[in-house]
């Protein structure tokens, strides 16, 4: 019954992945070309009807309730009680920022887009930059917040204190960050490139759920 509950769980964050990435892609797949200091304010942007900003937000909520869902139950795999704790209340902390820096993305790019439309096309670039510039820190804060419970998971794997054997530690979700970004690097500029790079937390995100799973059946001991 415990294998069987962790398998939906981790089954909603994959599709809480597909929720998240899938509200990542709407609001910047397009045009890539772009004219100011900041490159996801391009063409493609501006050009972007409003219900894709909007279900991109609508997205946002069911995908963050589905991603607890499962990080909560990955505390599951840790074998001590107060490492389990510590997981547990850096996850919550983590989880805080990602709808307030998905939100704070998106009346950017809203505005833009509105003001674009709207007859102030010579000034968006302008207006959104000032904007964003003043508030630019809440990204390095939010980051701050919700990577650190991904670090923890990899010292409890390294040093043996989940059902994981330690080389699983090298499946982490930051590693596959690192790796997709990577990739994304070796792209063309392109609609492709911008959807797949701003959703790049959420492509790592089902790689790691996946791996998971499939580690479970496969190398995990009882839990």
């Amino acid at each position: 019954m415990k294998k069987n509950r962790m398998n939906t769980a981790l089954a909603c964050g994959m599709l809480g992945c597909l929720c998240y990435g899938g509200g990542d892609w709407l609001m910047m797949y397009g045009n890539p070309t772009y004219h100011g200091t900041l490159s996801w304010l391009t063409e493609g942007v501006a050009a972007m009807p409003q219900w894709r900003f909007d279900l991109a937000m609508v997205l946002a909520f069911p995908g963050i309730l589905l991603y607890g869902i499962a990080l909560f139950a990955v505390q599951g795999f840790i074998t001590g009680e107060r490492q389990r704790k510590v997981y547990h209340y850096l996850n919550a902390f983590g989880l805080t920022p990602w709808i307030a820096l998905h939100l704070f993305y998106i009346m950017i790019l809203t505005l833009f887009a509105w003001l674009n439309r709207n007859g102030f096309a010579g000034d968006a670039a302008a207006i959104c930059e000032g904007l964003y510039t003043p508030l630019a820190w809440l990204v390095p804060v939010s980051e701050a917040l919700m990577l650190p419970v991904f670090v923890y998971w990899f010292g409890l794997q390294i040093s043996g204190k989940t059902a994981f054997p330690r080389w699983m530690a090298f499946t982490n979700v930051l590693i596959i960050y690192g790796v997709l970004k990577g990739v994304s690097l070796l792209m063309p500029a392109s609609a492709f490139r911008l959807g797949f790079t701003n959703g790049l937390m959420s492509e790592s995100m089902i790689v790691w759920f996946a791996i998971l799973l499939i580690g479970m059946k496969k190398t995990a001991r009882s839990f």
